[in-house]
């Protein structure tokens, strides 16, 4: 406990700065492998479709990593019956002191998306072309030709009170440290919303946590990697 709140104290200043645009920060304690980690997100839809991005930055307690993705969704046709289907865009990239670069990522393809009448639930898959140049197999050969699904959830609900949300991942990327092409990988969070305590309307805090499920992602095999949390919601 007492490094966490040496690492809250070292990012406090980085995170100000991320935040400025952010729809939401988060903040975590990666049980697993104990170190902070930060997330600034943000999703703004429009009239041509919508923008999401995420920023991760690890810290034990300087910053170790950071990872970003950021996607457009393209759907000039929302008043139309298909409203529900856009084009996807995406770029994936980041790096780690331990482990260099990641390699870079686009990906371009269709999403399907829904929601309940209320949008307390929302919900999209999507079926993407992955393009990584610096895929490599382990005997050496190259394959920058993939693929990737993702499938995306948020259910609001206990009359506001908690959040459930996340996403799923499953891609093919060749490593050269691992005979394996494919990996999973998923993060579901539960929040518990502070303000919808009375009197605390504009304290938009939300306590919590996630649980980080992957196959094949840092080692070979399943990996769980718990992790608790504090989120600033900015909307």
């Amino acid at each position: 406990m007492k490094k966490f709140i040496l690492m809250l104290a070292a990012v406090t200043g980085l995170l100000a700065v991320q935040s400025a645009k952010a729809q939401n920060l988060q903040l975590f304690y990666d049980t697993g492998r104990n170190c902070a980690t930060s997330t600034v997100e943000m999703f703004r839809p429009d009239s041509f479709g919508s923008t999401f991005f995420f920023v991760d930055m690890d810290y034990s307690p300087k910053v170790v990593g950071a990872y970003w993705e950021i996607s457009r969704e393209l759907n000039f046709w929302q008043q139309s019956k298909v409203n529900w289907l856009s084009i996807h865009l995406e770029y994936d990239g980041g790096l780690d002191t331990s482990a260099g670069s990641f390699n870079n990522a686009w990906l371009a393809g269709l999403t399907y998306s829904g929601h309940s009448k209320d949008f307390s639930k929302t919900w999209s898959i999507s079926a993407m072309y992955k393009l990584i140049p610096g895929t490599v197999h382990a005997n050496g050969s190259k394959q920058v030709h993939n693929f990737q699904i993702t499938g995306v959830w948020n259910i609001n609900f206990a009359k506001g009170w908690l959040d459930f949300n996340g996403f799923v991942d499953f891609w093919r990327e060749p490593r050269a440290w691992q005979n394996t092409e494919y990996i999973l990988m998923a993060e579901p969070q539960l929040w518990v919303n502070l303000y919808q305590i009375p009197g605390m309307e504009k304290v938009r805090l939300s306590v919590g946590g996630e649980v980080e499920l992957s196959y094949n992602f840092v080692k070979p095999g399943f990996s769980v990697m718990p992790a608790v949390g504090l989120k600033w919601n900015f909307n």
